[in-house]
């Protein structure tokens, strides 16, 4: 088929990829100049690194350079992905700069409005259409009485992903609002050169350090099957079922030592900073890493904590920009930075469209993440933000190929509507409703891949299973997927290559 992806993330990278090598003809819409999605040059914030450590964040077939750090900085994951483009051999299949303005099915296939930079519209007909675009596609930032006069003023405001340039808080008053991974990164990078650094914060998060007691790796309790079996997935088995059941208080045991470890390493009851909720509460939304430096920072009074606060308003007094906090304080404010999350739009598909992909609360509705009900030619890929979005993606990829193959048949179209409909009730339910409009699988990255290989009937094996129950996802596990998949879409050609290897 001739297959159009939008997208040039992990997800529309590892799809096309993946496809190509199915014989299938491949075009990346890109609208930014690089590849990298969250990690273009466009979207990066000083001090951004990722979560995962390199071994569990890359391709199952493509490792990270050895000179890399542990923990790999936002320009080097776009390095990454622009060299996987041209190890595979598929960087001439990209569109950069190139915007998708509406895509609509016309036939038995999808007739697509895109602009190149410089260039006039232009009409480009496929097959297919696989959105890639992300679950983090516009910055949300809060409409706040007085804005329009604060900007006016002098002041700024903007997203932690439109914030590029350290020299810009040179001097100046910065409020960073939210105390997710973004801000904690933004305000630490910026305490030094700012006159005043404060962080507005709704709710505190726990936040895990890189290493508990400074020696463990906490890859090690978190990017494990066990990490993933502390919490309660939507059913229970095996294993699951004892820690959820009689053997609770081990479980709790597990996360009640873990928290404890952490409020004393991070000196959290000291610096007024402990978290309200449970430990456990993590598996509602991410796990957030510690800022390296960021609670020393506070403990020596370079960054300031407005906990429980939110800007209410903005005002300007004899010349002074100043925002008003829920308290009642005002604050002197001449840049405001808002890791406030993200939007999730997909502007280029019609309003009918639309309204058959996602349910009346905007939730989407889709198959495994991927597959929306009974309308053939369109699929998803990266819609599950995960603790492995990478692996998620890729493994999303190969499912993707087998089902277009006709060699993976859905349950029917009824069972796909309950399943999806049970699921989105459980998510609703488990994250209080804070679950990306049904995108969010976090903690259970590898529940979700489970799912995908159940469908394509290629598990893993026994003894890789319970490798992975103690020691850290491998990538690398999932290599076998390629080869067992070309060999059943492509048995005539298999074979041919194992005759003429023997001749």
């Amino acid at each position: 088929m001739n297959i159009a992806i939008v997208g040039a993330g992990f997800a529309g990278l590892s799809t096309a990829k993946v496809l190509t090598a199915f014989g299938h003809q491949v075009t990346v819409f890109e609208k930014e100049a690089d590849v990298g999605g969250v990690w273009s040059a466009s979207r990066r914030y000083p001090n951004l690194t990722t979560q995962n450590v390199k071994s569990t964040y890359a391709f199952s077939d493509f490792p990270y350079p050895k000179h890399y750090p542990e923990w790999p900085s936002g320009e080097q994951v776009q390095h990454y992905l622009d060299a996987y483009t041209r190890h595979f051999k598929f960087a001439h299949l990209l569109a950069l700069n190139t915007e998708v303005k509406s895509a609509q099915p016309v036939g038995n296939g999808w007739q697509l409005t895109v602009k190149a930079a410089g260039k006039e519209e232009e009409t480009r007909h496929f097959d297919f259409l696989i959105v890639c675009n992300g679950i983090f596609s516009q910055p949300m930032i809060p409409e706040y009485p007085g804005s329009e006069a604060f900007i006016v003023a002098g002041g700024r405001i903007c997203h932690t992903s439109e914030f590029k340039e350290l020299a810009d808080a040179k001097g100046k008053h910065v409020l960073i609002v939210g105390y997710g991974k973004s801000s904690t990164d933004v305000a630490q990078a910026v305490c030094q050169q700012a006159a005043s650094t404060t962080v507005v914060a709704r709710h505190l998060i726990w936040k895990v350090p890189k290493r508990l007691m400074n020696v463990l790796n906490y890859k090690y309790l978190f990017l494990t099957r066990m990490g993933e079996g502390l919490f309660k997935y939507i059913r229970l088995k095996g294993i699951e079922r004892f820690l959820h059941g009689i053997g609770k208080p081990i479980r709790n045991s597990m996360l009640n030592q873990v928290q404890w470890v952490i409020n004393r390493q991070c000196r959290l009851e000291k610096l007024g900073l402990k978290p309200d909720q449970p430990l456990e509460s993590i598996a509602r939304s991410t796990v957030s890493l510690v800022t390296e430096g960021f609670f020393e920072s506070v403990e020596a009074g370079h960054i300031h904590v407005a906990k429980e606060n939110s800007i209410t308003g903005f005002s300007i007094e004899h010349g002074v920009r100043y925002a008003h906090l829920s308290d009642g304080r005002r604050l002197p404010a001449d840049i405001v930075i808002c890791g406030t999350g993200w939007h999730q739009r997909v502007p280029f598909l019609t309003e009918d469209v639309m309204q058959y992909v996602t349910d009346a609360e905007g939730n989407f509705v889709l198959y495994r993440s991927m597959a929306p009900v009974g309308m053939p030619g369109l699929a998803f890929n990266g819609y599950n933000s995960s603790f492995f979005s990478q692996l998620n993606a890729e493994v999303g990829a190969y499912w993707l190929a087998d089902w277009m193959g006709g060699k993976m048949k859905l349950p029917p179209a009824d069972v796909q509507r309950s399943t999806i409909k049970e699921r989105l009730a459980w998510m609703e339910a488990r994250n209080e409703g804070k679950h990306s409009k049904g995108t969010n699988i976090i903690p259970f990255s590898v529940h979700h891949i489970d799912e995908l290989l159940a469908d394509m009937r290629l598990p893993l094996g026994v003894a890789t299973r319970f490798k992975q129950w103690f020691l850290p996802i491998d990538p690398a596990d999932f290599q076998y997927l390629h080869k067992a998949l070309l060999q059943r879409h492509q048995p005539s050609s298999a074979k041919m290559q194992v005759q003429t290897k023997t001749v």
